[in-house]
């Protein structure tokens, strides 16, 4: 069984290459030969990069939003856990005084 391994690329590289299929007038398939890679990325790279700049944020920036987003959807969950088990103690705590 053969054993593929992903190659991973800068973000400074995927900017190049999305800079070049713009500015060349190029096809993608064809820049993306060029560069050795497979085209279906460099469509990917280049919807990504018009998403980014349709909302005013560059790739970082939503990466950055995106982390902060799951960061906050962990801490609300652990803050509803803690809610939930303080509920069920003033409950059991609220019987037990009777």
């Amino acid at each position: 069984m053969s054993s593929k391994t992903r190659r991973s690329y800068t973000e400074a590289f995927k900017e190049e290459a999305v800079r070049l299929v713009r500015e060349s007038g190029h096809p993608v398939a064809q820049v993306a030969r060029d560069l050795g890679i497979a085209d279906h990325l460099l469509y990917r790279w280049r919807a990504e990069q018009q998403q980014a700049e349709g909302c005013g944020q560059t790739r970082h920036s939503l990466r950055a939003e995106q982390a902060e987003l799951i960061q906050l959807r962990r801490e609300n969950a652990i803050l509803k856990q803690e809610r939930d088990f303080l509920k069920r103690a003033a409950a059991f705590f609220a019987k037990e005084s009777r």
